[in-house]
C-alpha cells in the first residue's frame, strides 16, 4: 500500500557537517532524534511524510497516549525535537552514501535530497519504516486502514463483536484467526486458495470458526461506504463487516543502496533491514529502527527502539570526538 502524505512545516538544511541525519520522521526516528538531541547533537530529521498508519484513526496500546490520531502524535514529536534544537526537513532520499572521512578518520555520510539539496552527516539513523503489501482483490485497497485491518492489537478493540473474516495469504494467517477469534464470536476464514490440514479445521471448528473454501472473487462494499460482504467465485456473497489480511510488510529502501546495507527475507514474504543490539548494522556508522528492522513493532516498540539507537550514536560520538581531542592534544605537544 501507498502511505498517504502529510504536509507541514519544514525546516531549512543546515550548511557544514550535522553529528547525525535520521532518515524517516515515524516513531522511530523521531524518537531517535529526540534522544540525540537531548543530548546536545545536531540532528536532522528528514520525513517524507508517509507515515504507515497515516489511514488510521488512532494510534493505540500506547499507555497515555491511546487513541492519539497518528498526525497529530508525529506533530507533537517534531515539535519535541525541534525543542532541543533539532531540525526535520520534509522532503525524500533519493541517496545516501559513504563520503570521504575528516582529517582525523571519523565516518562521513552524504544525504541528498530528491530535489537535489545534500547534507553531509557523521552517523546515520534509518527509520523509513515498511509499506503493507496487500493481496490483488478487487475492493480490498479501497478499505485499508478501516474496515479492512492487519493487526488485533492496533484495531482489534475497535472491531470487536462485528462480523470479522479473515482473508488468509498463507500459513501466518490461521494464527490471525486465533487472534481476532479473541475479538469477535462472529468469525469466517476464507481459506482463499491456502491449504488447511484436517487438525486446523478441528481446531477452529472446536473455537466456531467457520471455513469457506471457496476462494474470493471481490469485496462488497455496503451503502454507507464499509464492508458489506465478499463475493465468492461461485457467485456467493458473504455478509461481513471487517476483513483481517496479513499483509507481505516490505521495507521502505528507497535511496539506500548506496549504504550497502544487509536484508534478509522474512518468512511467508517481506524483506527487512538486518540489525543487532541498539539497531546496529554491519556498516559502520548506520543503524536502523522501527518497521523497518522490525516488521511487526507497534509505535511503543518503534518509538523504543528509536530512543535505543539514539543513545548508542550519542554514545559512540562521544567516543570519537574524545579520540579526536586526544589526537589534537597529542599532535600539539609534538609540535612543542
Amino acid at each position: 500500500m501507498t502511505a498517504m502524505t502529510t504536509a507541514y512545516a519544514t525546516d531549512a538544511l543546515p550548511d557544514g557537517t550535522v553529528d547525525a541525519v535520521v532518515i524517516g520522521g515515524g516513531a522511530a526516528g523521531l524518537n531517535g532524534a529526540l534522544m540525540l538531541a537531548r543530548s546536545r547533537r545536531s540532528v536532522v530529521v528528514i520525513d517524507s511524510g508517509t507515515p504507515r498508519n497515516a489511514p488510521a484513526e488512532g494510534v493505540h496500546g500506547l499507555f497515555a497516549l491511546d487513541g492519539t490520531p497518528p498526525a497529530e502524535l508525529y506533530g507533537r514529536g517534531r515539535e519535541d525535537v525541534r525543542r532541543y534544537g533539532g531540525l526535520v526537513v520534509s522532503g525524500e532520499v533519493s541517496a545516501a552514501e559513504h563520503a570521504a572521512p575528516s582529517a582525523d578518520g571519523d565516518l562521513r555520510f552524504t544525504v541528498t535530497l530528491a530535489d537535489g539539496r545534500a547534507l553531509t552527516a557523521r552517523r546515520l539513523l534509518v527509520a523509513t519504516g515498511l509499506r503493507d503489501v496487500l493481496p490483488e482483490l478487487p475492493g480490498l485497497a479501497e478499505h485499508w486502514g478501516h474496515s479492512v485491518v492487519h493487526c488485533p492489537y492496533c484495531h482489534g478493540w475497535e472491531v470487536r463483536d462485528e462480523p470479522i473474516g479473515v482473508l488468509a495469504t498463507g500459513p501466518a494467517s490461521i494464527h490471525h484467526a486465533l487472534l481476532f477469534r479473541q475479538l469477535s464470536d462472529d468469525l469466517v476464514y476464507f481459506a482463499h486458495g491456502t491449504e488447511l490440514d484436517d487438525e486446523t479445521r478441528t481446531r477452529f471448528s472446536a473455537r466456531g470458526i467457520r471455513v469457506i473454501d471457496t476462494p474470493v472473487a471481490e469485496v462488497v462494499e455496503d451503502r454507507d461506504g464499509g464492508i458489506g460482504g465478499v463475493r465468492l467465485t461461485d457467485g456467493r456473497v458473504v455478509a461481513r463487516r471487517v476483513l483481517a489480511v496479513a499483509t507481505t510488510l516490505v521495507a521502505r529502501t528507497e535511496g539506500l543502496a548506496g549504504l550497502g546495507l544487509p536484508m534478509e527475507d522474512l518468512p511467508g514474504g517481506g524483506r527487512r533491514f538486518v540489525s543487532g543490539a541498539g539497531g546496529a548494522t554491519d556498516v559502520p556508522g548506520v543503524w536502523v529502527a522501527g518497521n523497518v528492522t522490525d516488521p511487526i513493532a507497534q509505535v511503543g516498540a518503534s518509538a523504543a527502539a528509536g530512543a535505543l539507537a539514539g543513545a548508542h550514536i550519542n554514545a559512540l560520538l562521544a567516543v570519537a570526538d574524545t579520540d579526536a581531542a586526544v589526537a589534537a592534544v597529542a599532535a600539539v605537544a609534538a609540535t612543542a
